[in-house]
């Protein structure tokens, strides 16, 4: 049987939540945000397991105060990220158990994910090895030069914005992120890792209500959607 490991960067700072707290504390309906997200992986079958990275000096916090105080008991890692989200991913693979076949990165921040889109993904990436989740964009998509001036609108129907969990054979994610370190390459998220090794990655459809949680509006719109589902 396949073995998925989840793995969660979450030691993204509120500066444009106009917090001091790391964002991942911000309270959802009373609960930490991490806590929404890391709630959905407990209780998704085809989890084995969970690395959690955080922000340095936040191990401790995360092991009593979240896993421990909101009882998270799936085997669950807590690692040390990096400066950059693309470093403190690559921190989160090196702590994965080489028995695991397969990693879901999804951003901490995004905790309104659901049992069925990590399934979905699932089965996806046993045939392509490599996929991700994301929503056709709904908005017109226009280049501008340097001066603000419109230069051409882009075909709407060929683009998605990109979401998380996005999910890779494990050795070939590990793989994305060394020649991606040795060349001092920084992506916008880990499919442009693996796309530049050359490897196609497949886009399936995720959710509008899959948001990560950003700014203080978000909140709300989050807030809204749990309370439409029951949980709130």
């Amino acid at each position: 049987m396949d073995k998925f490991t989840a793995l969660i960067p979450a030691a993204g700072q509120g500066r444009r939540m106009k917090s001091y707290l790391n964002k991942q504390f911000i309270l959802l309906k009373g609960m930490p945000i991490i806590v929404h997200t890391l709630r959905v992986f407990q209780d998704a079958g085809v989890i084995s397991d969970i690395v959690l990275v955080c922000a340095s000096g936040e191990e401790e916090y995360y092991r009593q105060e979240i896993l421990l105080n909101y009882e998270i008991l799936k085997p669950t890692v807590v690692v040390a990220g990096g400066s950059e989200r693309q470093d403190s991913v690559y921190c989160g693979l090196k702590a994965i158990n080489e028995s695991s076949d397969f990693v879901m990165i999804h951003d901490g921040a995004r905790p309104l994910l659901t049992a069925d889109l990590i399934n979905r993904l699932a089965e996806e990436v046993k045939v392509t090895g490599a996929v991700v989740a994301g929503v056709p964009v709904k908005d017109t998509i226009k280049r501008t030069d340097a001066g603000g001036i419109i230069t051409d609108t882009l075909t709407r129907e060929k683009l998605w914005s990109i979401q998380t969990p996005q999910v890779f054979r494990l050795d070939l994610i590990k793989q994305a992120h060394e020649q991606a370190k040795a060349a001092e390459f920084l992506g916008t998220d880990d499919a442009a890792l693996v796309e530049r090794l050359g490897v196609p990655v497949k886009v399936i459809p995720g959710s509008y209500e899959n948001i990560k949680i950003t700014t203080p509006e978000d909140i709300v719109v989050a807030e809204a959607i749990l309370k439409r589902r029951g949980r709130g």
